[in-house]
């Protein structure tokens, strides 16, 4: 009886298409992948408190009132201190930069550290104006030792509901400068 042993030879795998299959997949995959940034911001939403007149007095709130044709800012809590028209339809948040710079080293002066604004919106204001809005509220850039920083201003930001708009003669007796 003659045996025939079968000779064992592994078979050869083509992976060729596989790897090309591989060359495209990954390329693609890597461009198509999210690369998400989260940013949080710390908001102090008003309540109820019970402070005394001497500390009311004291720790007098900034107001930026963010309406559709203008934004008023307000230092105490309604005197106005400027009202910025909006340029082509968009707020002027260069000026309202400037002019909160202005009431920073207004108050730097004065020796008073403020670091709080509440930003008043009406119910319209789009999402993309409040949060330009925050950041301008936030910080401006600086150019310090050769390099842009961006400078602090007002970083603690509280958010709230705009008063509804008075008639004119109202209007007047809140136009003031209270610095």
């Amino acid at each position: 009886m003659a045996i025939r042993r079968r000779l064992e030879t592994d078979p050869d795998l083509d992976i060729t298409s596989f790897m090309s299959l591989m060359t495209v997949l990954v390329p693609v995959l890597l461009l198509n992948m999210v690369f998400s940034h989260i940013s949080v911001l710390n908001l102090n939403l008003p309540g109820l408190s019970d402070a005394s007149a001497a500390e009311q007095k004291e720790n007098q709130q900034l107001e930026m009132v963010l309406r559709a044709e203008y934004i008023d800012i307000n230092y105490p809590a309604g005197i106005r201190v400027k009202r910025i028209p909006n340029r082509d339809g968009e707020p002027d948040l260069k000026l309202v930069s400037d002019v909160l710079q202005e009431i920073k080293r207004a108050l730097r002066d004065k020796d008073i550290d403020k670091k709080d604004v509440v930003i008043l919106s009406e119910p319209g204001t789009s999402y993309r104006t409040l949060v330009s809005a925050m950041d301008t509220a936030r910080s401006f850039r600086a150019v310090v030792a050769a390099s842009v920083v961006d400078a602090e201003l007002f970083p603690q930001i509280s958010l709230g509901d705009a008063p509804q708009q008075g008639d004119a003669a109202q209007d007047k007796q809140l136009a003031g400068n209270a610095l």
